[in-house]
């Protein structure tokens, strides 16, 4: 019997966090540990991404999973402040996203293409486009409740 409710694909593109390759997982093995067929490194790690400008649009356009956002900065209080509670998210909402970090100070071309006026700054991104933006330090709970919330749709 075929489930109509939800249209999963049968397999996504995952972009690997240590060699940028592109891997396609066969979405039933997602949350089973799969490793990238290029570097055979875990492709969730279980910690946040830091991408630099050169890998963010790799990630964000190749991804076929959700990728979470935190625009920050090394000088910024609040930013230093949500840090530990966005790696904690990161453990909660990984495989189903991938979380990351972009350094608005070493990516200001793209921080400036985001218009990110404020940090930090969490974004969604699907299919390789913004779909949800939240200005303002968060804890663990709201960080993933916020993804969860908009991802749905």
């Amino acid at each position: 019997m075929t489930n109509t409710t939800a249209a999963q694909p049968e397999s996504l593109h995952i972009v690997c966090p240590h060699c940028d390759a592109v891997n396609r997982v066969p979405a039933a093995k997602l949350a089973q540990q799969p490793v990238c067929g290029k570097c055979q490194k875990e492709l969730f790690t279980g910690q946040p991404l830091e991408l630099s400008a050169a890998r963010f649009l790799k990630h964000i356009e190749r991804s076929d999973i959700p990728v979470l956002v935190d625009f920050w900065a090394p000088w910024c209080g609040p930013c230093r402040t949500m840090a530990p509670f966005y790696a904690q998210a990161t453990q909660r909402l990984e495989p189903q996203f991938r979380v990351v970090k972009l350094n608005t100070e070493e990516a200001q071309e793209l921080a400036a293409r985001y218009a990110i006026r404020s940090i930090p700054t969490l974004a969604l991104f699907k299919g390789g486009r913004e779909v949800a933006r939240q200005p303002g330090a968060m804890d663990a709970s709201n960080i993933v409740a916020w993804a969860m919330q908009n991802n749905r749709g």
